[in-house]
């Protein structure tokens, strides 16, 4: 009998399942609670290409309008937004002006992306009196511009050299709080769920990396602002798994908040390639040192191998 259901594979019934054998979920997503979520389109792919000479550039100007990048054009989106409280690169914007900014951002996004991007963000929460939850906001104005949810990762940075020590009020019930020691990366894609035109396309991954990259919870540690030389960079670790899980070789990756060019060190690192926005000319200056550098490091070190 088990070899039966084996066979026959397991499906959604009214006390769940067991098993995950070439499932049928199609109950459980025609259930109502799936009414008025953005649904899968059925449009023709189209892939167009980006002119060589915007391949592997940072443009010093805002990501509300890339004129550059033609529509369906970008293979995967992962950046870390400017958080708006009060560093040099930040505008006093309030909130309300802050979600319609990234909005803007979010909208141009999706313009450029392929059919079936990828779009990762990583975002941390704010605040204690009261917590504002950015990540809750993010997918609420992805959902709204047609965005299909892929899920969220939880990125676990424990380990980092400098945990939270802001207890509140220590070792009472008064007013404790919560310390952070995690971020989210929020993972979307545009239209299907499926990647299409990929038969001739390689995957970089490697077993093991599936394995952990797949998992909703990373664990790896943040970047020290002092040695990078920017207020908030994220490390290349986390880029660099988005870039791995969710692209091909040779792809585009889109950074619209650049930064430090961690986004752009991963690509050349996994042989993609970049293009990334950043409003800050010192920002810029800094991230096309830092990949310079890399790749001065990176060719010596293929040079040695050969």
């Amino acid at each position: 009998m088990g070899v039966n259901q084996r066979k026959r594979g397991t499906k959604t019934s009214a006390f769940g399942s067991p098993g995950r054998i070439n499932h049928d979920s199609t109950p459980f997503y025609a259930t109502r609670l799936y009414e008025g979520l953005p649904k899968e389109e059925i449009v023709k792919y189209v892939e167009n290409p980006i002119a060589p000479e915007f391949l592997d550039k940072i443009f010093c100007k805002t990501s509300e309008k890339m004129e550059e990048l033609p529509d369906n054009s970008v293979n995967l989106m992962v950046t870390s937004p400017p958080y708006n409280v009060g560093k040099e690169y930040d505008e006093n914007l309030t909130l309300d002006e802050y979600r319609a900014f990234l909005k803007r951002v979010w909208s141009e996004v999706k313009r450029v992306l392929v059919l079936g991007g990828r779009v990762g963000i990583n975002i941390a929460n704010l605040g204690r009196k009261p917590y504002i939850p950015l990540h809750a906001f993010i997918v609420e104005d992805m959902l709204d511009l047609g965005f299909l949810m892929r899920g969220e990762i939880i990125w676990n940075k424990a380990s980092s050299g400098s945990p939270s020590t802001a207890w509140g009020s220590w070792l009472s019930a008064k007013n404790p709080t919560l310390r952070d020691i995690h971020e989210y990366i929020l993972v979307f894609s545009k239209g299907t769920f499926t990647k299409e035109n990929t038969y001739k396309r390689k995957s970089t991954i490697s077993r093991q990396e599936f394995l952990e990259f797949t998992k909703s919870i990373w664990t790896f540690p943040a970047e020290p602002a002092t040695k990078v030389g920017h207020p908030a960079p994220f490390p290349v670790e986390l880029p660099y798994r988005l870039i791995q899980l969710y692209t091909f070789e040779g792809e585009v990756v889109l950074d619209p908040f650049i930064g430090s060019g961690q986004a752009a060190i991963a690509a050349i690192k996994t042989k993609r390639h970049y293009i990334g926005y950043d409003i800050n000319k010192e920002y810029v200056k800094l991230a096309e040192k830092r990949i310079k550098d890399f790749l001065s490091t990176f060719n010596q070190q293929r040079l040695y191998i050969m």
